[in-house]
This record gives C-alpha cells, sequence and structure tokens, in this order.
C-alpha cells in the first residue's frame, strides 16, 4: 500500500474502528436486555413435580408429563 493513499478516516482506520465499537455495544445491549426480559418472565413460571423423581428417566419423552407448570408466565 503507497503511504500517500492510507487514510485516518478511511474504514481500516479510526472510522472502521469506531463503527465496529458501536456494533458491538449495540449487540450487547440487544442480548443483555433480551436475556432480562426473559429472566423476568421465567421467574414466576415455576412448576411442581406431579410424581416423586424416581419416576424420571434420563432421555424420556415421557418426562413432560412429571411435572406442571403452576406460575403465571407472563
Amino acid at each position: 500500500m503507497n503511504d500517500n493513499e492510507r487514510g485516518i478516516f478511511k474504514l481500516s482506520g479510526i472510522t472502521g474502528m469506531l463503527i465496529a465499537t458501536v456494533l458491538l455495544l449495540t449487540i450487547l445491549g440487544v442480548l443483555t436486555f433480551s436475556g432480562i426480559k426473559v429472566q423476568q418472565s421465567e421467574a414466576s413460571n415455576f412448576y411442581k413435580i406431579n410424581q416423586d423423581l424416581n419416576g424420571l428417566k434420563m432421555n424420556s419423552s415421557e418426562n413432560h408429563k412429571q411435572y406442571q407448570l403452576v406460575g403465571t408466565g407472563k
């Protein structure tokens, strides 16, 4: 690259770094906000176990029958 063609305000310079930083901070903010919203909605969505824990099997498709959702779950 020729030294005359390099500029401080090209996308590979400060401008590109600022665009990347703003983009990453925006992504971080959106993911943090959505994570907090999911946590708030699931905190009130608790469940109770219908039977004893010995009825649960490790990789069984019947495990969903062993508990019941009790919370409101906004």
